[in-house]
C-alpha cells in the first residue's frame, strides 16, 4: 500500500509527460504558419520543422531502446526531459534571434525528447502501475490526455498568434507563453522524478544478458523476416504522415487567402480534428475487446478514403457551420468550406490505426516484439517526410487541396495492408 502511495507522484508526472509529447510535437502545426509568414518559407519549407521534429525518431529510436534496458526507466526519463527542455528553449531562442535555422534546430532537439518520451513513458506506466489490467489502464489514461493536449495546442497556439493582431505579421516570439509553459512542465517534471523512487524491473533481466549486445543485429534481422511485419512497419510510416499531414494543411488551407479564415478559428478547426481523434481512441478501447484490429483498419481506412476524396472534390464549393472559439475567446459557430469538415472528421478514423497496425505487424513475432517496438518508433519518421510531400505537391500545383492525393495513396496502402499484407507470413 506505501508502495502504491510513492508511486502516484510519479504516476501524474508521467501523465504531464504523455501529454507533453503531443503539445511540443504538436506546435510545429501553427508554426507552419509562422513560417511562412515570419520568414517567407513555401509549403514545403514550412514542413521543415516538423520534418526535423519526426526524422530525429529515426536517429534515436532504437539507441533509446538500447538506453532504457541499459539505464533504466528513470535514467531515461530524466535524459529525455533534459532534452526537452533544451529543445524547447532552442525555439525559444529562435524567436529572439529570428533564426529559421535556430528554429530548426530546436525542432530537431526536441524531436530528440519526444522519441525518447515515447519509448519510456508507456512501459514506465505500465510498471508503475504493476502490469496486468491496472498497468493497461494508467497507458489508456495516459493516451486519452495525449490526445487532449494535441487538442488544446493548437487552439492556444492559433489564439496566441491571432493576439498578436491579424494585420500583423505573426512571429515565433508571440507563442512564448506556450513555450514556457512547456518548459516549466519538464523542470518540474525533472525534480519530481529525480526525487521519486521508480520500480526498475529490466534492469536485473538486462545486465544477466551477456549476449544481448552481440545479439542485437540478428534479433533485427529475425522480426524483418516476417513479411508482414515489414509491410506493417511501412504503414506505420504511412499513418504517422496522414495523421499529421491531415490537419497541417488544413490549417494552411484554411489560412490562406483563398478561404481567409482568421489563425484563431483554425486553431480551433484543427483542435476539433484531435478531439474527434480523442473521442476515437476512447470508443475503440471500449470496442477493442469485440472487434478484431483487422476488421477496425478495414473498417476506418475505408471510410477515411472516402472523406478525404469528398473534401477533395468538394473543397469551397459551400459552407458548413462547424463549432469554433473566436479570438475574443467566444464559442461560436463558423462558417468553414465543406472540404476542411470532412478532412477533419477523418480525426475518427486515424485515431485507431496505430494500434490497430501495431497489432497486426507484431502476430506471431513472439521473441522479436520488443526489438519491433523499437523499429515501430523509428518509422515514426515519416510524421516528418510525409508531410514534405505534400507540401511539394502544393507547391508545385498551387493548391492545398491536391495534395491530399498523397494521404489518399498511405491510407489505400493501410486498407491493402489490413485486408492482405497483415497475414502472418514469414519470408
Amino acid at each position: 500500500m506505501t508502495k502504491q502511495k510513492s508511486n502516484i507522484l510519479a504516476i501524474a508526472i508521467m501523465f504531464f509527460l504523455f501529454a507533453m509529447i503531443s503539445f511540443v510535437t504538436g506546435l510545429q502545426n501553427p508554426f507552419a504558419l509562422v513560417v511562412k509568414e515570419q520568414f517567407g518559407a513555401s509549403n514545403l519549407m514550412s514542413q521543415l520543422g516538423n520534418a526535423a521534429n519526426f526524422i530525429a525518431y529515426a536517429l534515436i529510436g532504437l539507441p533509446a531502446g538500447f538506453l532504457l534496458t541499459k539505464r533504466g526507466y528513470k535514467f531515461t526519463a530524466l535524459a529525455a526531459v533534459a532534452v526537452g527542455f533544451v529543445g524547447v528553449g532552442i525555439t525559444f531562442l529562435s524567436g529572439v534571434a529570428e533564426s529559421f535555422g535556430v528554429y530548426l534546430l530546436g525542432a530537431f532537439v526536441s524531436g530528440f525528447s519526444m522519441c525518447m518520451l515515447n519509448t519510456v513513458v508507456n512501459p514506465m506506466l505500465n510498471t508503475l502501475g504493476g502490469g496486468g489490467n491496472k498497468g493497461n489502464q494508467l497507458i489508456q489514461w495516459g493516451g486519452s490526455l495525449n490526445s487532449l493536449f494535441a487538442t488544446i495546442c493548437p487552439v492556444f497556439v492559433g489564439i496566441l498568434i491571432s493576439k498578436a493582431g491579424e494585420a500583423a505579421q505573426p512571429t515565433i516570439s508571440d507563442v512564448n507563453p506556450a513555450l514556457f509553459i512547456a518548459m516549466a512542465i519538464f523542470a518540474l517534471a525533472f525534480v519530481v522524478i529525480f526525487f521519486s523512487e521508480i520500480p526498475e524491473p529490466g534492469l536485473e533481466a538486462a545486465a544477466a544478458s551477456s549476449e544481448q549486445a552481440e545479439s542485437t543485429m540478428a534479433t533485427i534481422k529475425g522480426a524483418l523476416s516476417y513479411k508482414h511485419f515489414v509491410f506493417g512497419i511501412i504503414a506505420i510510416f504511412l499513418y504517422v504522415g496522414v495523421e499529421v499531414g491531415i490537419p497541417n494543411f488544413v490549417n494552411l488551407y484554411m489560412t490562406s487567402p483563398v478561404v481567409g479564415i482568421s489563425k484563431a478559428v483554425a486553431g480551433t478547426i484543427v483542435g476539433m480534428y484531435w478531439f474527434l481523434m480523442l473521442c476515437g481512441r476512447l470508443t475503440g478501447a471500449a470496442i477493442g475487446g469485440k472487434v478484431s484490429s483487422r476488421t477496425m483498419i478495414i473498417c476506418v481506412t475505408s471510410v477515411a478514403v472516402v472523406l478525404v476524396a469528398l473534401g477533395m472534390l468538394l473543397g469551397d464549393s459551400t459552407t458548413v457551420r462547424f463549432p469554433a472559439i473566436t479570438q475574443d475567446l467566444s464559442f461560436s459557430l463558423q462558417e468553414i468550406p465543406i472540404g476542411v469538415m470532412f478532412f477533419v472528421l477523418c480525426g475518427l478514423c486515424t485515431s485507431v490505426m496505430w494500434g490497430a497496425i501495431f497489432n497486426l505487424a507484431v502476430e506471431g513475432l513472439g521473441k522479436y516484439t520488443s526489438i519491433a517496438s523499437g523499429l515501430f518508433m523509428v518509422m515514426v519518421c515519416g510524421g516528418g517526410i510525409l508531410p514534405l510531400v505534400q507540401g511539394w505537391v502544393a507547391d508545385a500545383t498551387g493548391n492545398f487541396l491536391t495534395s491530399y492525393c498523397v494521404i489518399i495513396v498511405a491510407v489505400l496502402y493501410m486498407l491493402w495492408f489490413g485486408l492482405l499484407g497483415s497475414k502472418v507470413k514469414k519470408a
